[in-house]
């Protein structure tokens, strides 16, 4: 048995955004000593990190100097050079999840043909090597208007992916890999988060509802436990578990699907990570998905993943035409409701939908919560100081 508390051992984490900040409140509970690497200097996780060290995370050899101070190391971001993962594991540091999990999951299109291999659902889709090649079929009809465009690589926070009407639609795309997934007609989007530890015990969360902003196409509400029948919740936690054991992962994979008009259940996309969808658990679980992360890529007891109360997120995203220095316009108003909850990122300088915060929101009653985030939303505003 390893002794990762008060000891020499090292935790490695690629990235320094917020989730490796929250993710290190629970290594700071436990006492576990951690590195981590971050492209910006000034990135939120280096207040709370016992090591940290700038570098590029695509960069091969910085990953691997990084890599081999650690015992073992794990991600908070997908965009990290999995070459190096792949050469670290066979040095004998431990990457939890392994380059081969981030190998399927980094470019969409892998992770599409993925699911079609493994006969998990999912919209139908077409790849394309380019935007050109993409354009031709276009051009010839063999593309139905409208549908979804997504860029293979790259994408995050409602980025790389558009909904595409008309021809016009496409000159604004950026040129390289992609897929077109055919348009799902769904009542509502849902998320489950999944942990999976080293000896392969496996726990799910409960199941989550996920509320777009239609126009940034940006998670703006996040509601536990999701509005849906429980034998839907159930298939739905199924689906899940099917998931998580095709992908054999270790640490969390964050699922978000599709529940179709005739309450079938599709996987839209996954995350190897703690995720937007889960940030409900900080306040709402027994176990908060960090902690769980924590425990699975340790191979520790899984924490119990019910939920202690009914809980919604609202993200803080910065307003459009504001860019700069951050306030935070209303926080003290929003302070004052009881059962809710900010959480400050730590980004110095914002810009408009840059995500900022979350904001859970604790009630026993999933409507009125839903109710009083609304007000929170439309509370407290992420600005610049000029």
């Amino acid at each position: 048995m390893t002794h990762y508390f008060s000891s020499d051992f090292k935790l490695g984490i690629l990235g320094g955004g917020q989730l490796g900040k929250m993710m290190l409140y629970d290594t700071r509970k436990l006492d576990i000593q951690t590195y981590v690497m971050d492209p910006n200097p000034e990135a939120p996780s280096k207040i709370a990190c016992n090591h940290f060290e700038t570098g590029d995370l695509m960069d091969y050899d910085r990953v691997m100097e990084f890599g081999k101070q650690v015992d073992v190391l794990t991600f908070e971001i997908e965009f990290v050079n999995v070459k190096a993962l792949e050469d670290l594991e066979a040095s004998g540091v431990k990457v939890y999840p392994s380059a081969a999990t981030l190998n399927k999951i980094q470019n969409k299109s892998v992770q599409k043909e993925f699911y079609k291999a493994n006969q998990i659902p999912t919209a139908d889709f077409t790849t394309y090597p380019s935007l050109e090649a993409l354009k031709k079929d276009v051009s010839e009809g063999k593309v139905k208007f409208p549908f979804v465009w997504k860029s293979s690589t790259g994408g995050y926070d409602g980025k790389g992916v558009s909904v595409i009407k008309s021809e016009k639609n496409l000159e604004a795309l950026p040129n390289g890999e992609c897929l077109t997934e055919e348009l799902v007609d769904f009542k509502t989007e849902i998320a489950i988060i999944v942990a999976r530890n080293v000896s392969g015990n496996i726990k799910t969360y409960p199941v989550v509802e996920m509320e777009f902003n239609p126009d940034t196409n940006q998670v703006e509400y996040v509601l536990c436990p999701a509005r849906i029948e429980p034998s839907i919740a159930e298939k739905a936690r199924n689906l899940a578990q099917l998931v998580s054991n095709r992908f054999e992962h270790v640490g969390l994979l964050a699922i978000e699907m599709f529940l179709t008009q005739d309450d079938d259940i599709i996987v839209n996309e996954v995350a190897p990570r703690p995720h937007n969808s889960g940030h409900f658990s900080i306040e709402g679980s027994y176990t908060n998905q960090f902690e769980q992360h924590l425990r699975a890529i340790l191979d520790l007891p899984l924490g119990e993943t019910s939920s202690k109360t009914n809980s919604v997120m609202v993200n803080l995203v910065g307003e459009e035409n504001h860019t700069g220095d951050v306030v935070y316009q209303g926080i003290q108003t929003i302070m004052d409701m009881p059962g809710v909850i900010p959480h400050i990122y730590g980004k110095k300088q914002t810009r408009p939908f840059r995500k900022m915060g979350h904001v859970n929101i604790i009630h026993s009653d999933i409507k009125e919560a839903r109710k009083i985030a609304e007000h929170v939303k439309s509370t407290i505003k992420v600005i610049s100081k000029h």
